[in-house]
């Protein structure tokens, strides 16, 4: 049964007056976000264990007490918050839950934000921790990248800067709500959601780029339009958004684009929500049933990439 639609219009309500981005600084809108996580439903027994990847500071996210978790496997998590804010601890409950649901520990990291650390900072930082798992010892293979809106986007960019460089690609990627062209922001639901959106818009996305960006000198990077590079050699991908956020055309267009270029692609789109739902699980049916999904993509793509591997 979905959610009734009077608590998701109390959601809605509540996002709108705590998600705008306008006339505030960096530190409010990180501490403003900070308190609407705190605000929500937690899973009981969240297992958060610290580690340092190299200078960054990451967790090993799961769930006491479950112990089907593959060890020799990784969920790569890059936080979204439009490059300025975003913690591992106000990710740790969606952590868990996609630990519980895909078998596998989840490791989230905090990349460097800005304004105080502009690009190329945050794409340095998510190759840098792929790269630091190998080193560790996982296997491409038993690696899953994943991440929402401008994590989202992050996880693309690393796998086409791994595919260009030559290295080996982990087995899939899950991207929720990804931003698939920060700079041209020509998509038609910026237009056709602009009212339905709670948590996103046209001018707000325009403000990421600017603050991500800075005082760039030089052409705008074409990494951040992956919409627009070549998308061959792609492992699988799982594609969530919501069908009343303004990246909803985003999302439909990548997709469209990683199948022309002949990788494998699943493209969810779920009825009355919004930008990066999943986050709030603890609310709402979609967000738990959309985990489960992406529970069982995990599943069976990570048990076709060791079968490909042991031949």
């Amino acid at each position: 049964m979905p959610t009734p639609i009077h608590q998701l219009e109390a959601i809605k309500t509540f996002l709108r007056q705590t998600c705008s981005p306008f006339g505030k600084s960096a530190e409010q809108i990180r501490s403003e976000m900070a308190e609407a996580a705190r605000q929500l439903p937690r899973c009981p027994d969240i297992k958060a264990e610290p580690v340092n990847i190299g200078e960054l500071y990451g967790e090993w996210v799961s769930i006491e007490g479950i112990t089907d978790v593959a060890a020799e496997s990784a969920f790569l998590y890059f936080h979204g918050g439009g490059f300025i804010a975003g913690t591992c601890e106000m990710y740790r409950d969606l952590a868990a839950r996609l630990s519980a649901a895909c078998g596998i520990k989840v490791l989230t990291v905090e990349y460097r934000l800005a304004p105080e650390h502009r690009y190329p900072a945050a794409n340095e930082d998510c190759l840098s921790a792929y790269y630091w798992l190998l080193a560790e010892g996982f296997s491409p293979e038993n690696i899953i990248l994943g991440g929402d809106s401008v994590g989202a986007t992050l996880a693309l960019m690393t796998l086409v800067s791994l595919r260009d460089a030559g290295e080996a690609m982990p087995a899939a990627a899950v991207l929720l709500s990804p931003h698939s062209d920060l700079i041209h922001l020509d998509g038609d639901s910026y237009t056709s959601r602009a009212m339905t959106d709670p948590t996103g818009s046209l001018q707000g996305n325009q403000m990421i780029l600017e603050d991500y960006l800075g005082g760039y000198d030089g052409d705008l990077p074409a990494l951040l339009s992956p919409l627009r590079l070549n998308l061959e050699g792609l492992p699988p991908l799982l594609i969530q958004a919501g069908d009343q956020e303004v990246l909803l055309s985003d999302a439909e267009r990548l997709a469209v684009q990683v199948r022309a270029a002949g990788s494998e692609v699943k493209l969810e789109i779920w009825e009355q929500m919004w930008s990066v739902f999943q986050f709030m699980a603890g609310l709402l049916v979609e967000g738990e049933q959309a985990i489960a999904s992406i529970g069982e993509f995990v599943r069976t793509v990570s048990a076709a990439a060791s079968k490909t591997a042991r031949r």
